[in-house]
């Protein structure tokens, strides 16, 4: 009986064995087919060594900032180990794979679990597997069996990036192909993202929670409400995990999961973030170098895929002081343009015929998305009609913050178009770096870019280059004077339709003033005998060679400012004066590299001799009157006048040269304003001309455009790294044309003085 016993005991002694060696046989078998490649081909050496993965193009600003980057899906910028905070390296090793540093890639323990249940219990417990999976296995889900052949390839894809890379390198790998949701792909993204910062800018709480979202970052979110308490939850595990493993003390761990989840949510959106329509812009240009330049490979290279580095000029600081300032003021521009609407039975239109509303809108509507979705899904224009006057729940633009409401698409059309709209473009004359550009007031709701895409008249912002050319070709001085009286140009002068009188917005006439004044008082009367004096045609070229691309008429009618450009047009042909008359084309991007560095074009601008050095500073000299005398000279006021339409006092006393522009029934207001290293252009305006103020008290360039260059200009100033100049413009050595008016005035008054003696000594014989 004991000898049966015996021997039944050791029948399954041998069965137990058996399996277990049948087991392991089977599992050595299992991986060594992974490995000849029967499940599946393996990433070669070169795969390894350049695994593929989207990477996302990154705009970079010349003070090193990301101001956003190109994707579709997904938002990566790999980095390098040494931009990973400690804290956070600690974290995910405490939390991920304790043993990360002691093994080769696999935790047999792990690998066994995954086998004995199939997959159930998971498996890719090493940071080795888990970024073996990202990069070159897909999940199969659904069947155990695939499951455990999946973790067969992980195994040796683990193994082999184990001898190819550092523990380091592999540990910013597996970050670098982590994903985080809300388009962080990533940690360069999510530290962004969630908190604002680069990741070895992380503390201690932050690397937490980023660690705690590797398990799911879906369910352990700590930006979705549904998700913030599992998150809370999840990143005291990770302390509880670093606690463990001698990380931290009990004392530590205690008071840092008594803290309450804390995060700092800045989305990368291609509409959030700084540089919005400047980075659209871009991505134009971007898209056609793409098409014109290859990879090695022969293939065009993919913004949204290849990892591309834009080096652009925009200085972060510049963009942040320029979106804050327009943000400020047109705010505020909007409460007294809203007040006004609200007696208007016509808002947000003045001017015009109820057919020109309806036209407006109709025009408006075909433009929108949701009618060309309509159309191009087949459905009739009854149809689409029908669709417009339907009331829908959406989310509106106010200053006062986004808004859900219920309105119909038509209306919602008539209530975006009560906003009033701004660009501002500022340049670096010498160079021609563009180092702030503002396209409107928020280009999620506002696509339609008001620096380049727009052009609207000019108003008094094109008379300097009627005075300049006068002074270049005439040599005229700011001293010269002209009678301020009414000035015909016959029609069959220039071939117009009628003949052509301009008036001041002063009634008063007669007497004799300075080109200084003229400027200075925008007279009209006095910018018409210029252009006479030096013919519409080379005020035309003149202004072209300054930088203006639009082709302009060559009628006296330009002398007001009758013609439609662009503001980085403007502000590029007053930056050649700034610059002693020399033309420096507007630059954008400095350089573009590929994702390992390597330069692939740098970019410099073209220059040209436009006006001699001694006409732009006289033209200059001219332009400061403006501000001192003329229509800017709010600029010099040390406290808020009535009427004003900001709450800040300027009080610049700096050389500043600037112009103020204003067009028909207040439909466009500009001011232009130059320091000797910076010149800065603002346009303010209704989508529609229709739209305005009734009147030229809120409705002038000095008004509209004249407090957010200001305000803008006042943050630079502040901001003492950013050397904005305080000077003086630099005055040429041989200086020939008189620019100092008083002293002329006193010369004419001594030889007045002289003729009247000598008349009184006079005797008759």
């Amino acid at each position: 009986m004991a000898e049966k016993k015996v021997a039944s005991f050791s029948k399954y002694i041998k069965w137990f064995w058996g399996i277990v060696l049948g087991g392991f046989l089977f599992v050595c078998l299992l991986f060594l087919l992974a490995s000849w490649g029967v499940f599946g081909a393996l990433p070669s050496f070169e795969e390894l060594e350049n695994p593929k993965s989207d990477l996302a193009t990154e705009v970079i600003s010349s003070d090193g900032k990301t101001l956003g980057k190109y994707y579709i899906e997904a938002n990566r910028t790999p980095i390098q180990y040494k931009d990973l905070s400690q804290d956070l390296v600690k974290a995910l090793v405490a939390t991920e794979d304790e043993r990360f540093y002691e093994h080769s890639g696999i935790d047999f323990r792990g690998t066994a679990r995954a086998v004995a249940k199939l997959g159930a219990g998971g498996g890719a417990s090493t940071i080795t597997q888990q970024l073996a999976k990202n990069l070159f296995t897909k999940k199969a889900s659904g069947n155990k069996f695939l499951r455990i052949l999946q973790k067969a390839k992980e195994w040796i894809v683990a193994i082999k990036l184990e001898r190819q890379y550092t523990k380091q390198e592999i540990m910013t790998m597996y970050l670098n192909t982590q994903g985080f949701l809300f388009k962080a792909t990533g940690i360069r993204s999510a530290a962004r993202i969630y908190f604002g910062k680069e990741p070895k800018e992380l503390d201690l709480q932050e690397s937490a929670i980023l660690v705690a979202m590797l398990k799911n970052p879906r369910q352990y979110n700590p930006y979705r409400k549904i998700s913030r308490k599992k998150s809370l939850q999840r990143r005291n595990v990770v302390f509880a995990q670093m606690a463990k493993n001698g990380l931290l003390t009990q004392k530590e761990k205690d008071s840092l999961q008594n803290l309450p989840l804390k995060i700092n949510f800045t989305p990368e959106s291609h509409s959030d973030g700084l540089a919005t329509y400047f980075r659209e812009n871009i991505k134009q240009r971007l898209k056609k170098w793409a098409k014109n330049n290859l990879k090695p490979n022969g293939k065009p290279y993919d913004i949204y895929k290849d990892g591309l580095k834009v080096y652009v000029t925009i200085d972060s600081r510049m963009q942040k002081y320029a979106e804050e300032a327009s943000r400020e003021h047109m705010a505020n521009l909007q409460s007294y343009f809203s007040k006004e609407q609200k007696k208007n039975r016509t808002a947000p239109f003045y001017d015009i015929e109820k057919s020109d509303i309806s036209r407006i809108m109709k025009r408006a509507k075909r433009s929108s998305n949701r009618y060309k979705r309509l159309k191009a899904a087949g459905k009739s224009e009854k149809e689409i009609e029908e669709s417009f006057n339907t009331d829908t729940d959406m989310r509106v633009f106010s200053w006062k913050g986004e808004i859900d409401t219920v309105m119909t698409p038509y209306d919602s059309i008539r209530y975006y178009k009560h906003f009033l709209r701004s660009g501002l473009v500022s340049i670096e004359p010498q160079t021609g770096h563009i180092k702030a550009w503002v396209g409107g007031i928020n280009h999620k709701y506002f696509k339609y870019d008001a620096v380049e895409q727009q052009k609207r008249q000019v108003g008094s912002t094109f008379k300097p280059f009627v005075y300049a050319t006068a002074i270049n070709q005439l040599k005229m001085s700011p001293c010269d004077q002209l009678p301020n009286i009414l000035y015909t140009i016959p029609k069959e002068k220039y071939g117009m339709p009628d003949d052509w009188t301009p008036k001041n917005t002063s009634p008063d006439y007669g007497n004799m003033v300075t080109l200084k004044e003229g400027l200075a008082g925008s007279l009209n009367t006095i910018s018409a005998q210029l252009i006479d004096k030096v013919a519409p045609i080379n005020v035309a070229r003149l202004a072209e060679s300054s930088g203006i691309k639009t082709k302009i008429e060559a009628n006296p009618s330009i002398a007001l400012g009758a013609v439609d450009l662009s503001l980085i047009e403007m502000v590029s042909a007053y930056s050649t004066f700034a610059n002693k008359g020399l033309r420096v084309s507007p630059m954008m991007i400095t350089r573009i590299e590929d994702k390992n560095g390597t330069v692939l074009e740098e970019f410099v601008p073209e220059t040209k001799e436009v006006l001699s050095e001694e006409s732009s500073y006289v033209i200059l000299d001219l332009m400061k009157g403006v501000t001192t005398s003329g229509s800017g000279v709010r600029l010099r006021s040390p406290y808020k006048r009535p009427g004003y339409i900001t709450g800040h006092p300027y009080n610049f006393t700096n050389p500043i040269a600037g112009k103020t522009g204003t067009t028909q029934n207040q439909s466009d207001g500009w001011f232009m304003g130059i320091v000797p290293n910076l010149a800065t252009g603002v346009w303010t305006g209704g989508e529609d001309r229709a739209t305005h103020f009734a009147g030229i008290g809120k409705g002038q360039g000095a008004a509209m455009s004249l407090p957010t260059w200001a305000l803008f200009m006042n943050k630079c100033y502040a901001d003492k790294t950013l050397n904005i100049s305080k000077e003086d413009f630099e005055k040429p050595a041989n200086l020939s044309i008189q620019i100092n008016c008083d002293e002329v005035k006193k010369a004419e008054d001594e030889i007045e003085g002289d003729e009247k003696k000598e008349e009184e000594n006079d005797t008759d014989f």
